[in-house]
């Protein structure tokens, strides 16, 4: 595989880095070809088809300092993570980068500089043999009930009622709002099903269905809340004409072997011992992880590492822009998280604040811990961790750790190996403690 970069490292205060960096020619003189070959796409030049023209002619066309910023604009990120694979570098928060003097000439490489936080270093105390409390497992014969209670609820059913709607009856109806006399658009609604209690209908909606039955008809004066979504409704007071038309009770099946037998199980005892066993191994899953993470804050109180304030931010940072892909991923963007949770990008970032500094010592404690164990995973180990990726891919362990040396992504996995080696290493030592 070519060579992109090389890197010359020098160490900063406050825990960050310099990185000198030089894109290699070859690696640059592909890159710029590439970024010709997009910006000529639309080009159309006597004598040769649309798409076609040669990356030179398009780079004298339209000028080389114009086809090498284009170049650097795609292909930066990448020589980024080159830079901080060649390095070893653990980074931290985002990296201020530089970019040097352009190249004249084909055959000449680009300079730049890159600085970034990373990850504090750790001079360990002790971290072996460590009291660390740790908790038992309960599942008491109540959480039990709970969830047989929710599996019945489940599969409940909604049967016509004649009783006064009450608390978590279904209720469907017809109803028209209106503000200072006037019915106001989306404000009407015919055969709306609505759950009193389920918190869906602007305050004192569903309090106010409490009583009714099929037939009834209501007048509900109610207040829209101040941080309503609708601008033009936020704030003010309304009257809704309410016609019930159905009450709908939820009828639960009879806590007995039919309602086991309806759910997937012989019998009443089965669900309820099936139920215990999920959620001891769900308690032990849990309890195991904390343990874990409790062992390494035992470590790292024990050990001295300096935390610079600068970073901390970064990697609070951090945590929140992954929060926030997440939910996007959900459907939710930044802005509608944050009226959700009703606080600042700023107040977000200072709760993170306490996490991203316990990560970050948590982080340097397991480096520290690698590096005077000398922990390196073995080609078994590694092989170990990649059963389940391989057999989606359909290939086998081996083949797929010797694919990825082939292309250079073996480190990754190796250290977040060596990691969990030395996690395993601190918690089969700890002295577990009740209190």
């Amino acid at each position: 595989m070519m060579d992109i970069v090389s890197v010359r490292t020098k160490e900063l205060p406050e825990s960050r880095v310099e990185l000198n960096c030089i894109v290699l020619p070859e690696a640059l003189d592909l890159a710029v070809a590439r970024a010709a070959g997009e910006m000529g796409k639309g080009l159309r030049l006597p004598g040769f088809r649309k798409g076609k023209v040669p990356a030179a002619v398009i780079i004298s066309r339209l000028g080389r300092a114009s086809v090498i910023d284009e170049a650097i604009r795609r292909e930066l990120p990448m020589w980024y993570s080159e830079v901080i694979a060649e390095s070893g570098v653990e980074p931290v928060g985002e990296p201020r980068i530089e970019i040097g003097e352009l190249p004249e000439a084909e055959g000449e490489s680009l300079p730049f500089i890159v600085e970034v936080g990373v990850r504090p270093t750790a001079a360990l105390g002790d971290y072996k043999g460590l009291k660390v409390t740790r908790e038992e497992i309960d599942v008491s014969d109540e959480k039990i009930e709970e969830e047989v209670e929710r599996l019945r609820e489940q599969v409940a059913r909604l049967e016509p009622s004649e009783e006064p709607a009450k608390d978590g009856d279904t209720v469907v109806m017809n109803y028209k709002g209106s503000v200072d006399g006037d019915y106001f658009e989306g404000g009407t609604g015919s055969d709306q099903v609505v759950e009193i209690g389920s918190g869906r209908l602007i305050p004192g909606f569903e309090e106010g269905l409490v009583g009714a039955k099929k037939g009834d008809e209501r007048k509900l004066d109610l207040t829209f809340p101040e941080d309503y979504p609708a601008e033009h409704l936020a704030g003010k007071e309304s009257v809704f004409e309410v016609e019930v038309t159905d009450v709908r009770s939820r009828n639960l099946p009879d806590l007995d072997d039919a309602f086991a037998e309806e759910v997937g199980y012989e019998s009443l005892q089965a669900l309820r011992d099936d139920i215990r066993e999920r959620m001891t191994e769900a308690e032990d899953r849990r309890i195991r992880s904390d343990f874990r993470e409790a062992c390494i804050d035992a470590a790292s109180e024990k050990a001295k590492i300096e935390v610079p304030q600068a970073l901390i931010d970064a990697r609070a940072e951090e945590i929140w822009e992954q929060t926030i892909r997440q939910l996007t991923a959900q459907g939710i963007n930044r802005e509608a998280y944050l009226q959700i949770a009703q606080k600042t990008e700023e107040e977000i970032l200072k709760e993170a604040a306490p996490d991203a500094e316990r990560s970050l010592r948590r982080e340097a404690t397991i480096a520290a811990i690698v590096a005077a164990e000398a922990i390196v995973p073995t080609d078994v180990q590694l092989e170990e961790a990649l059963e389940h990726s391989a057999e989606h891919e359909g290939i086998t362990a081996r083949e797929l750790l010797v694919k990825l040396r082939e292309d250079r992504r073996a480190d990754q996995l190796e250290k977040e190996l060596a990691a969990r080696l030395a996690v395993d290493l601190v918690e089969e030592s700890a002295k577990p403690s009740s209190k």
